[in-house]
Order: C-alpha cells, then structure tokens, then sequence
C-alpha cells in the first residue's frame, strides 16, 4: 500500500462534514444529431459496461490507525460501479437554475470513505436538447489540473469518434504492462542531494519572505488582510453559480492594459466582489485579498496534488476599474519574482505559511478571533482550446465546482475552454446570500473595463 504524500493526504485529516473536501466539474453536452428520448439513460446503461477500472480510481483510504498516524492508498477490488456511476433527471423545465440546484445538493455531501473517493452523475432533462455530466473526486485523489487533464485525456477532439471511454476506464491497449523505468546508478543519492539542497535554500527563502513581511511591505502580505463576510465559519451544504465569457473579449482587455489573461480575470472577480458588498453592505474599507493558486506540476502525470501560492490584492477600494486591473497586474507580478529560482518544494513550503489560520480554523471558535490569511482563493486552471466530443455528444461548457475552506466562505475556480473563460462559483448556502447576483457583476466589471481602456 503506498504511503499518500503529506499535500494529499492533510485533505482527508482536514474534512469533516461541515467541511467536504471533494473537487467537482460540471459539463453540458449537446445530444448528438438523431438522440432519441432514452438516450441519456441509454448512454448510462452503457457505461456501466466498462467495468475495467483504472487504478487511480480503485484507491480507497486507510489509515492513520495502525499506519503510524500517516494515511495511505489501498485498492478496492471490488468495486460497486453502479454505486459510482448515477442517473439523474432535472424537473420540468430543467431550466439550468434547477441544475445548479442540484450540483449544489449533490456538492454539499461527502464521499463514502469505505469507497473510492469519486462519483460521477449523468443528468437527463436539461432544456436546449442537453444532458450534463456532475463529477466529484476527493482532493487527496485529484487537484484541478489532474481533473482537467483526465477530462481531456478522456474526450476527444474528432465528433465522429465513437470509441471514447469514460474517465475510470483505460483506453484501449492501456492495460499491457509498462515496463520498468530503468534506474540509474545512484538515483536515490541524487534524489536525496537535491532534496537536501531544497531544504537548505530554504532557509534564505524564509529569511525573503521574512524581510517582505516585516520590512519591505511591497508585496501583498499574509495576515494584513480586512475581515469580511467571507471569513466566518461555514457549513456542508452549498450555493453554486455558473457562467462563461468569451476569451476575445478578455484578451482584448488584457492587450490594451498590458494586463495577462489572468490578471482581467482576477479583476472582473474583484470588481464583481466590490459591487456584490457594496450591494449588502458589507464592503471593508481595506482592499480584499486572494490566494491565487499556481500550478507546479510537471510532465503530464495525472493524481496528486502540486501547487503553490501567490496572495493577490483585489483593490476592492479603489472605485476605477483600469486602476483596479493595474493594481492587481502588479500585485502578480511581484509573488511571481518574488518565486523566481526557487524550487517547487520550496515553493510549497513558502506557500503553506498563509494557510496557518486555514489549521488554525479546526479549533472551535478560532476563526472568530484569528485574522484571516487572505479572504478567499480564486484559481484559474487553463482547459482544451477545442471543443472536445464524447461520442458524438459536443461538450459546450465546463465549469470547475470547488471548496470553501473553513473562515474562506466563498471560491472562485475558473477554466477556459474553446475560446470561453468559464466561471464556477461555490459558496457556503447559510454564509453567502443571492450567489447568483455575482454573475451579472461579473459581467458588469469586464464590460466597465472595456469601456474604460476602449
């Protein structure tokens, strides 16, 4: 039984039913030329067919006890597909709100840890001739680069394909044994000299970030964040919202900023947070801050988890949008150097600093008088620039469905996907009120920006 890496394995130490710590992705697919009314049901029915299991999907928890307090991966070589693998159907009119109702119900639930850490549901009734696709996976199995990458893997580009598999099946001729890697002559002392190398340099990261903090004050910083309505206790049961942009129109504002694709997008997020508090009141004087997630992964290996993090100022103060964008533009670009040369282990190490209150959180009451990191994490994970078929059926949005941490109320993942920026928007349901509203915002700031740099 392989022993689980400690950045996977303190996402199962972590959850608790207040707090489920599964990822999840939505895709809405058009029904192919010809679909008849049980096609959905019919499709379903087929997959639970494919009854060859990737090993990534067979892993189930054990431990800590009688793992000397570390958990590790079994195997379930039993596996209950249809337990899995569900069939849902939306009311009349299976309008998208009710989809997004349900994604919500089905988001605030936790996966049977007896079981591996995944569940995939199949939704008939959606208006437009659609069906969508809800998918969860446990973060210890998959963070969100991993889940894109398999959607991807699992898809295909070619919409007279009719041979794509589902993701916890193998293609076909993947199951012939790989044979080994051939092991160098002293690879463990290289690894074990790199790994000390990263150790020791981090001592002048440390002493970097110490002096940013206590004396430089010219990068966003941990703890010098305003409390807001985000950063309160939360509870299991969800909001979920849910829209796409056309890349055109971002990159258009980027080009005439100077600004990446990443930046507009933090700032229509900023803008959007800025009108959605001033709307209820709530709106603190100091500018929000966000955990950006960066992705450290290399090669294209799928599992695990491998990201670092970079505190962005949101300038929630600040009224103007072009000044918003330009603030924000040079918050990133400082956590980017500030990373320059360093190693991913050092990276990471960097990086868990500001989720010390996020540890903190699990003592009852903490996050009443701890002051938050940051106020909320806003990821943006790159997707296919193609659109992608599952057997004829056109998949025409994906939108990521994250986690709200303890004390981080609301989380903003957003993923492109055949030249569309799609937005998925999870809340805690008792926390953040009228969700949905963020999406017209959202709207509004990227149209004020192109207004304003036009």
């Amino acid at each position: 039984m392989p022993v689980m890496p400690v950045t996977d394995s303190i996402f199962l130490l972590g959850e608790t039913r207040e707090h489920p710590l599964h990822v999840g992705g939505l895709q809405l697919f058009e029904l192919p030329e010809g679909a008849g009314p049980g096609y959905v049901s019919d499709l379903h029915r087929e997959l639970l067919g494919h009854a060859d299991i990737r090993p990534l999907f067979r892993r189930r928890p054990r431990g800590p006890i009688g793992t000397v307090g570390q958990w590790v991966w079994g195997s379930d070589d039993n596996l209950d597909l249809e337990y899995h693998v569900r069939l849902s159907a939306l009311p009349t009119p299976g309008r998208v709100r009710e989809l997004l109702e349900l994604v919500s119900r089905l988001h605030g639930s936790l996966l049977d840890r007896h079981r591996p850490l995944w569940e995939c549901h199949f939704i008939e009734g959606l208006e437009g001739n659609r069906f969508a696709v809800y998918t969860k996976a446990h973060h210890a199995l998959l963070d969100g680069v991993s889940a894109l990458r398999l959607l991807k893997d699992t898809l295909s580009p070619d919409p007279e394909a009719m041979d794509v598999r589902p993701p916890w099946s193998p293609r076909a001729g993947a199951g012939a044994a790989t044979p080994p890697a051939r092991r160098e002559p002293f690879a463990g002392l290289v690894s074990a000299a790199n790994t000390v190398r990263d150790v020791l340099g981090l001592g002048p990261a440390v002493a970097r970030y110490a002096n940013q903090v206590f004396g430089e004050q010219t990068a966003t910083l941990p703890f010098d964040t305003p409390k807001s309505m985000f950063n309160v206790p939360i509870t299991g049961a969800r909001r979920f919202a849910a829209q796409g942009w056309p890349l055109s129109r971002v990159r258009a504002v980027g080009a005439a900023a100077g600004a990446t694709v990443n930046d507009v997008m933090l700032a229509m997020c900023a803008g959007a947070l800025r009108e959605y508090l001033l709307e209820l009141g709530e709106l603190p004087d100091k500018p929000l801050v966000a955990a950006v997630p960066i992705s450290l992964r290399e090669g294209e290996a799928v599992g695990g988890n491998a990201v670092g993090i970079i505190l962005c100022t949101l300038a929630t103060d600040v009224a103007d949008p072009a000044r918003r964008l330009a603030l924000i533009s040079e918050s990133m670009r400082r956590g980017k150097d500030f990373y320059r040369g360093m190693t991913p282990l050092q990276i990471t190490a960097l990086s868990a600093i500001p989720f010390a209150p996020l540890a903190a959180s699990l003592v009852p009451g903490a996050v009443r008088v701890t002051p938050p990191a940051f106020n909320l994490m806003i990821s943006n994970v790159a997707g296919p620039d193609v659109p992608l078929y599952w057997n004829g059926a056109r998949m025409t949005g994906m939108y990521p469905v994250s986690i709200p941490y303890e004390g981080q109320a609301l989380n903003i993942t957003v993923t492109s996907y055949d030249g569309d920026l799609e937005f998925g928007l999870t809340g805690c349901r008792r926390s953040v009120p009228r969700l949905q509203r963020m999406l017209g915002f959202l709207e509004d700031a990227l149209a004020s920006m192109e207004q304003r740099l036009g």
